[in-house]
Formats: C-alpha cells, structure tokens, sequence
C-alpha cells in the first residue's frame, strides 16, 4: 500500500484553519486544502495538499495497490517539538489504515524546512520517493532562506560570518563620527584594519580555546579563595618596584662613573637595586604557594625550602654586585673580599641548613597521612 504524506512542519493547517490534524482520506484532504486557500491563498503549504491530492489520483491510475493520502502537521517555534508532534501524528495515520500489505510512503513537502523530519518518517514507514513543491516564481528561495537561517542559528559560523562582517560595515558610520573630531579616516581605516587582522589570526590559530580555558582557570582559582592570588599580585608588584630601583641605581652609578659603564658594572648595579626586592617578592609567592598547599593538605616540609633558598641566593647577588660597585655612591652597599667571603657563607649555610633541617622534620614528624606512601 502507499501512503502519500502531506507534511506541514509549523502546523499552518491547524493554526489558520482551526482543523484538527493529523487529515486522513482523499475528500477530507481536499477539504481542507479549501479551507487553507481560504484562510491564506499565499501559504505554501496549500500547495502540497493539492499535489497530494495529484499524486493520490495519479498513483491511482497507475498502480494496481491499494493509495491513501494523509497530511500531517507538526507545531510551530521548535523544531524538535515539531519533529516529534509529526511523528505521533504518523503513529495514528498508520493505526488508522487497516490493511494486510506492507505500507510505503511518498512524501510530499514545500522545502528543505519540511524535509528535516524525513528521519522521523523513515524509523516509522519506508519512503519510496520525495516530492518538493515549489511556486515557479520562488524556485529554490524557501530552500535558500532555511539554509541562511540554519547557517546564523550556529552560534561558531554566526561568529565567523556576522563579526568581520559587522566591522566592515561600522567602516562609514567610524570615518563619519571620526571626522566630527578632526581625526583623520586613514587612522580610522588602519584600526578597524588591524582589529579585522587580530580577529582573523585570533580564529585561524584556534585561540579562543586557549583564552576560555584560561578565564576557566581563574575563575576556578578566584572561586577556590587560593592564598596565591594575593601574594602574585603582591610579588608582581614588587617585581616591578625592584626594576624601577635598578634603573635609578644605574642611572646613578653612570653619572658617577661618567661615560658608558662596562657591561659587567651595569650588570652590577641593576642587581644591586632590585635584588632585595627580587628576593621579597620571591619570598612572598613561595609562602602563599605553601599556605595554599597546607590548606589543601599537601603540604610536606620541604616546601619551606623555597623561601630560605630565595633569601640565600639574594644574600650571594647582593654581596657580590655590591663587590664590583664603587664605592661612596648613594644606595650602594661596597663590599670587599673579607664581606663578600662572608655573605658567599652565609647564603651557602643558609641553604644546606634549611635542606637538613626540614628533612628531619619531614622524616621525624611525616606529613602523608595515614595509609599512603611518602612521594
């Protein structure tokens, strides 16, 4: 047996005609194709219940099985929905249908909009054919506007297109305000040029992945309350008060030394100014790094290394800027052999002492809780 199926995705039958769906039989059909053309002679979807009616007539003639005609209609707003509301209604066309042969469909639809339930068709009945009406006039514009609305729903290909293409078209309103303010448009055309550049490199290398996981990242380390956050953001800051203190040391080294400094002096003095404030950020990160890890009940005691260790290599820098330094220039400490000798002591005890001590306290008072194995 065939069954010819009039298929109306967004329910236009329903919603203008006031039927209840799904229509089964040749007369009731045409009834409510009338009815339809009636309440809306531009609808589309007139047309595939009159080509229904068509094919149900031709299939008549020519074949010798039994034809049955049916529409059927979906809702309107949501695809899925649709798709499922069409598939209950095929479920009781074919319930209704009483006959012993083996059922095949032929669908009948006014685009590609429609045919996005043939799956749904296709897990119920076989489908021996596919049937797209179309006004002559309009050939191809419904399948056109669906493929433009499926492309924009994407939310990566509505990025890709709409974006480039939005800053192209703020190209005249930007020259125009531009202009208001006696700037010139070649500065407004090399920056929409350059924002169109970093936008295109930004999607070509794959970008956005890397910055959503970073933001991911921080906002994980903001919601956790990490102690690290505030000491980063202090030790940065002291980075840069220790750079700024190097420069001026240099700068003050050169005017009394006069002429170009060798290198190994500038060297010198740019580490004679900042490592005291190299090593208090250092110290500051090491110790919100070990706060965090105690928090989290990880912490082992060598972690506590890290800060005698940056405070023993600051000890070693400083002693030995401070030895190739002149001496009587503001901010500098001048050390010679017998200091020098000392601080190099100094820091190397720092350290092997640090190293020890926290190893006996690692293997006298043990940090692994009960059951696991020491790293």
């Amino acid at each position: 047996m065939l069954l010819v199926l009039c298929v109306d995705l967004d329910d236009d039958l329903g919603r203008k005609t006031g039927l209840s769906t799904p229509v089964v039989g040749r007369q009731n059909v045409e009834d409510a194709a009338v009815a339809l053309a009636t309440a809306d002679p531009e609808d589309s979807d007139v047309n595939v219940l009159f080509q229904g009616i068509r094919v149900h007539d031709q299939l008549l003639e020519d074949e010798d099985e039994e034809v049955e005609v049916a529409a059927v209609t979906g809702v309107d707003g949501s695809d899925v929905k649709a798709n499922r509301a069409i598939g209950e209604e095929i479920d009781t066309v074919l319930a209704s249908i009483s006959t012993a042969e083996s059922i095949h469909a032929i669908v009948i639809s006014d685009g590609a909009q429609d045919e996005s339930v043939l799956p749904v068709i296709r897990s119920r009945v076989p489908i021996d054919g596919v049937r797209r009406v179309v006004v002559r006039q309009a050939q191809n514009l419904e399948s056109m506007y669906y493929t433009m609305k499926q492309v924009l729903a994407d939310p990566e290909t509505r990025g890709t297109i709409l974006v480039p293409l939005g800053i192209l078209l703020l190209i005249y309103p930007f020259v125009t305000i531009a202009s208001l303010f006696d700037v010139p448009g070649a500065v407004v055309l090399g920056l929409i040029s350059a924002l169109l550049g970093l936008y295109t490199l930004f999607r070509g290398l794959g970008l956005e992945t890397a910055v959503d996981e970073a933001a991911n990242r921080a906002r994980n380390v903001l919601y956790a309350g990490r102690v690290t956050i505030i000491t980063y953001v202090a030790a940065a800051a002291l980075l840069v008060v220790g750079g700024v203190r190097g420069i001026e040391l240099l700068q003050t080294v050169t005017e009394s030394v006069g002429g170009n400094p060798p290198a190994g002096l500038v060297l010198a003095a740019l580490v004679h100014g900042a490592v005291e404030w190299f090593a208090a950020a250092g110290i500051t990160s090491s110790l919100g790094q070990v706060t965090d890890e105690y928090l989290h009940d990880r912490f082992k005691w060598r972690y506590l290394n890290a800060p005698f260790y940056v405070a023993a290599i600051a000890i070693v820098l400083y002693a030995l800027s401070g030895f190739f330094l002149p001496e009587g220039v503001v901010g500098v400490q001048k050390f010679y052999l017998t200091g020098l000798a000392v601080a190099l002591t100094v820091g190397t005890l720092l350290g092997v002492l640090s190293t020890l001590t926290f190893a006996v306290a690692e293997s006298r008072f043990p940090t692994t809780p009960d059951g696991e194995q020491p790293a």
